[in-house]
């Protein structure tokens, strides 16, 4: 999907055509997530590309699609520009972890984490 969309058109609530916005652009990332993977792949993935118009448009992730639209919105702009395209991708594993488990600062060694509350009041 590449498409310009109109941030102020006249006559219209600003506030609700950021939400048809943002309706129109989760309602075509979920309509591609139906599609059938091809092999080997896990998931659909999303390059995405965002700015005010088409020239000035960068790389984002697609998480971070909304939230640029709102700081968009913010800025007065009258039209934002948004690049999605799917592609299939696999799930990579991260590298492990600089610290073992065992240096974590919120592990105890001098005794279990489940002790019993302590009262206070006796009990009869």
């Amino acid at each position: 999907m590449r498409k310009t969309y109109p941030l102020r058109p006249e006559g219209k609530n600003p506030d609700r055509v950021l939400e048809a916005v943002k309706h129109d652009i989760r309602r075509y990332m979920k309509r591609e997530r139906r599609h059938d993977l091809p092999e080997g792949a896990q998931f659909w993935d999303f390059d995405c590309r965002f700015g005010a118009d088409q020239d000035s448009a960068q790389p984002l992730p697609a998480a971070e699609l909304t939230r640029a639209l709102d700081q968009l919105a913010q800025t007065g702009a009258t039209q934002c520009y948004v690049e999605l395209l799917a592609k299939p991708a696999v799930w990579e594993r991260r590298p492990p972890a600089a610290s073992a488990p065992e240096d974590h600062p919120a592990q105890s060694f001098d005794g279990p984490d489940n002790d019993p509350p302590e009262l206070d009041h006796p009990t009869d």
